[in-house]
């Protein structure tokens, strides 16, 4: 599994991993959290590591149908792709207002700032 699908999985957890069954979370965080095998993960529930295959399989289809229906972890990543291009923008402006010498715009300015920094995700 790349980085980017650990990190994936890893958020898609974070915002559904309550609506799965006790055990899907089990063995997920088994599997993902305590880096358990699927053997060890067999052993614990007295199941087949295909049977713990396929929970997994199961759970992390499940956290992915809910981002199909829900797409908070897409709405997330844009909001927070915005604050950082805003924060951005805000320094340049900052920047350019201070080199013009008006005060009372970079004032207003890192007030904005401020409060962009108070949202940041």
């Amino acid at each position: 599994m790349k980085f980017d699908d650990i990190t994936k999985q890893s958020l898609l957890y974070d915002f559904y991993g309550e609506l799965l069954t006790e055990r899907q979370r089990e063995v997920l965080e088994l599997y993902n959290e305590e880096n358990l095998s699927l053997a060890e993960i067999a052993e614990e529930f007295g199941i087949s590591r295909q049977g713990v295959h396929d929970a997994l399989h199961k759970a992390q289809k499940a956290l992915e149908d809910y981002e199909h229906k829900l797409g908070l972890v897409e709405r997330f990543s844009a909001t927070r792709d915005a604050i950082s291009s805003i924060s951005d923008e805000l320094d340049e402006a900052i920047d350019m207002a201070a080199a013009k010498a008006t005060d009372s715009v970079a004032g207003k300015l890192e007030q904005i700032r401020s409060e962009i920094q108070q949202l940041e995700i």
